[in-house]
């Protein structure tokens, strides 16, 4: 994007107009935003025009007008060359490994899938960390080996260049200071700016709703999901977005390598029933947005569990990324911390709820996480969830099972989960994993 597309703006008057609830053109946000990746408009100005939409909020053109110049601001990948282009995005949860399942997935199903992920923040998971546990897997590659790759397997992915939607960055860093991460135009518009920029042209979108998830409702994950199906749908792209429950974690495992050992588990066909449906669903979407009826794409997507070819598409995406198609024969060679504490059920009954947020915060405790970018991580610890909500269990019985490295972090973790797992004595409605679905 070029200076001069840019309208002469007076930047006060921006925020004025923003302040008092009024609508601003597309090239007044070029203005302001490629103003302030230029350095040319200041972090306090930035400020009170974020703090001003906080507050206003913005219009449906507005977000995708947002969301178009963000994108514009850097690099944006042209995958052209490639057919049939799938990007999946989650919301973030805990024990979600959705995108180590789905995206070999896709491969086996035709559809081609070059994607940038991000690494873990605070309590939830990022796939390059994930993959990351198996040995010499890299998430670096050329523009050119990362497009080959593609091509020829189906499936390449790499960690977030930093020449991707730089406003974003920027704007993001701000919005941590300054009380204004909370906010759904800002949310919605950071997360496709960064999708559109990277080229696919459809757009496969998990939003997380519940206790261990950035949205808390189901009405606000569904305004969400809207809000960035509108933004995807106004740039020309095929967007869908899924609803799913994240009051308790996806699966039974939360942590770096147990989840690597859960997804190949579930690409073998064996993986935990939730999982496997989420995986299933997304597929659907993606398969859908192409044309295929709804009971046809759940065939095929179920039959790349059952008959390998979803694990063989796997494989081979760690061996072309330099990672040890050994530890994918056989998981059990993943680093897994030796220490082992358990929770123990003090009464009997069922389990009413176990707290997502409890878990992904004894995740980084116990050194599995980061709460700074940067930050190194332990891939080996983490929490086995014996139970989930509604299962039957009796005094005594194993609640959760803690992997720890020489104690560190143990003691808060056993405390997070203890009082994160509830269980008492009628048995409780289980919510639905899918809670709707928005296109």
């Amino acid at each position: 994007m070029t200076a001069h597309s840019e309208v002469a703006v007076h930047i006060p008057e921006l925020i004025a107009r923003k302040r008092d609830g009024l609508e601003h053109s597309r090239p007044e946000l070029e203005a302001l935003i490629m103003g302030y990746v230029r350095g040319e408009v200041p972090d306090y100005q930035i400020s009170a025009w974020l703090m001003a939409v906080y507050l206003r909020g913005m219009t449906a053109r507005e977000v995708a007008d947002l969301t178009l110049v963000m994108a514009g601001s850097g690099e944006q990948f042209d995958l052209s060359s490639l057919s049939h282009t799938v990007d999946k995005h989650s919301t973030g949860g805990v024990g979600d490994k959705t995108s180590l399942i789905l995206t070999p997935m896709l491969a086996a199903l035709g559809l081609t899938v070059a994607k940038m992920s991000g690494r873990g923040l605070a309590h939830t998971g990022g796939t390059i960390d994930k993959l990351e546990s198996i040995r010499g897997w890299s998430g670096e590659l050329t523009d050119a080996a990362f497009l080959k790759q593609a091509r020829e397997i189906g499936l390449a992915l790499v960690g977030q260049s930093k020449d991707l939607a730089p406003a974003d960055g920027l704007l993001y860093a701000l919005r941590d200071v300054t009380a204004t991460v909370d906010c759904l135009p800002l949310i919605a518009s950071s997360i496709m700016s960064k999708k559109l920029a990277s080229g696919a042209q459809t757009i496969v979108l998990d939003v997380k709703v519940g206790a261990g998830a950035f949205m808390k409702t189901l009405d606000d994950g569904r305004e969400l999901a809207r809000a960035m199906v509108d933004i995807g749908t106004h740039a020309g792209r095929k967007v869908r977005a899924v609803l799913t429950d994240m009051d308790a974690p996806l699966g039974h495992f939360a942590g770096n390598s147990l989840e690597v050992q859960e997804a190949m588990a579930t690409l073998n066909g064996h993986g935990p029933h939730d999982l496997t449906e989420l995986c299933v669903a997304l597929a659907v979407e993606a398969l859908g947005a192409y044309g295929e009826d709804a009971p046809s794409a759940e065939a095929r997507a179920r039959q790349t569990l059952s008959d390998g070819s979803a694990l063989a598409r796997f494989r081979a995406f760690v061996a072309a990324q330099g990672g040890d198609p050994a530890y994918i024969d056989d998981p059990r060679k993943l680093d897994v911390a030796p220490g082992r504490a358990e929770v123990m059920a003090e009464t009997g009954g069922f389990v009413q709820s176990v707290d997502a947020f409890s878990v992904g915060q004894a995740v980084l405790v116990l050194g599995g996480g980061r709460e700074r970018k940067g930050e190194q991580i332990d891939h080996g610890v983490g929490v086995e969830l014996v139970k989930k909500p509604g299962d039957k269990v009796a005094a005594g019985e194993v609640l959760a099972r803690i992997y720890h490295r020489d104690g560190r972090g143990l003691d808060t973790a056993l405390t997070l989960l203890r009082g994160g797992i509830r269980v008492g004595q009628t048995q409780p409605d289980v919510p639905e994993l899918i809670l709707g679905r928005v296109e």
